[in-house]
């Protein structure tokens, strides 16, 4: 069995992270990279302490609220914050670092991963988000789209 690329290591990884998810509408993993060392993970789910969605129910749901929209109204922090946040709690920096995630950071953690120095982005699901696509190429983050073997 071939060993798998860099990009396919990671990519497993964050699709492994994913499996923690709490969020009952999507798991999301986000994995920090930086020379080929993996800096910090996340996924997405409550603050810890509090109950999950799944305990407590999906207020986004009960409340009829569409994907990709008022991202403030959720129990949840998304994968790419908890994974910024687990980083810095551990005195870990992350300028310089690759965001391996299983989906496109939307806007809310594209302007976390610019202020953070993230300088890629390889993810597999599209999320589209206009103004997150435009945030990023202006800030000059590389955004690549894992295809497979490599992104595209």
């Amino acid at each position: 069995m071939p060993r798998p690329s860099w990009d396919e290591y990671f990519m497993a990884i964050a699709d492994h992270v994913a499996d923690r998810a709490t969020c009952m509408r999507r798991s999301i993993g986000a994995v920090l990279v930086k020379d080929k060392r993996i800096l910090a993970t996340g996924y997405n789910g409550v603050p810890a302490g509090l109950a999950h969605c799944d305990e407590v129910g999906c207020i986004r749901e009960q409340r009829n609220i569409p994907s990709g929209t008022q991202h403030e109204l959720c129990r949840g922090i998304h994968a790419e914050q908890n994974a910024v946040i687990q980083a810095a709690r551990h005195g870990i920096p992350i300028e310089g670092s690759t965001a391996y995630c299983t989906h496109q950071p939307c806007v809310l953690c594209a302007k976390i991963l610019i202020n953070a120095g993230v300088t890629t982005i390889v993810f597999r699901e599209a999320y589209p988000d206009p103004l997150s696509e435009e945030m990023l190429a202006e800030a000059g983050i590389e955004c690549l789209r894992f295809t497979g073997g490599a992104p595209a």
